[in-house]
């Protein structure tokens, strides 16, 4: 488990009409990743951004760019996203239907290959692509809208994935999106996680800054 925790605000909760000041915002707050939250109204139910957007943020930001796919298909626009410059690069497990060849095409292009579940799917999905995968998104709501509250049941799936990630010899990173809060951080990175996506808990509050530094303080963290 890292000791250094990462956290990844994510531009859902944003002001879209000042995107690129509100990535340098959360940048100099002390944000670790940008979270980039791409849905097609099919897979889940709305509709967000694509590749274009991805390309602009990088020409603003030098932060990570995570790149969660919730859309149907996902091999259908790999490239684009990699183009675009993606770091890594989430998929569903539920959506894409050759998950093994999805993941190792992400990698074989250079980027970083994750994969996401939703909250009712078990980790048992996942068992014969662990090797093939350097993150695993655990959605702790059911994907497509932003500010829904933490699913409890979920914290009991981090610790299993946890244990199950420990198991191998290399570094695969836990990460938790969905009701991710000042005040519930501290219990999720008990139970294992790694990376924390936070919408509404940061674009929605006053000061930026404040809130990452409250939440590295309760994850046992000096600000800097």
């Amino acid at each position: 488990m890292r000791e250094k925790k990462i956290i990844a605000p994510s531009i859902l909760s944003a002001d879209f009409a000042r995107l690129g000041e509100e990535v340098k915002a959360v940048q100099a707050a002390g944000a670790d990743w940008l979270h980039v939250d791409v849905m097609d109204g099919m897979y889940v139910p709305n509709i967000s951004i694509g590749p274009l957007v991805v390309e602009a943020l990088r020409r603003v930001t030098d932060m990570p760019l995570d790149v969660h796919l919730m859309i149907q298909d996902p091999d259908r626009y790999l490239d684009d996203f990699i183009r675009a410059g993606s770091d890594y690069i989430v998929v569903h497990a539920e959506a894409a239907m050759h998950l093994q060849r999805t993941v190792s095409y992400i990698r074989q292009k250079g980027c970083k290959a994750g994969v996401s579940l939703n909250p009712a799917t078990p980790l048992s999905h996942l068992e014969y692509v662990f090797p093939d995968v350097d993150l695993v998104l655990v959605m702790s709501v059911n994907p497509g809208f932003g500010g829904q509250s933490f699913i409890p049941q979920m914290m009991d799936k981090v610790s299993d994935l946890r244990a199950i990630l420990d198991s191998f010899d290399r570094e695969i990173l836990l990460e938790v999106d969905g009701g991710v809060k000042v005040d519930n951080i501290a219990d999720i990175a008990r139970a294992g996680a790694d990376a924390f996506v936070a919408g509404s808990a940061v674009f929605g509050s006053k000061n930026y800054a404040e809130t990452i530094a409250a939440m590295r303080r309760n994850l046992g963290e000096t600000p800097p």
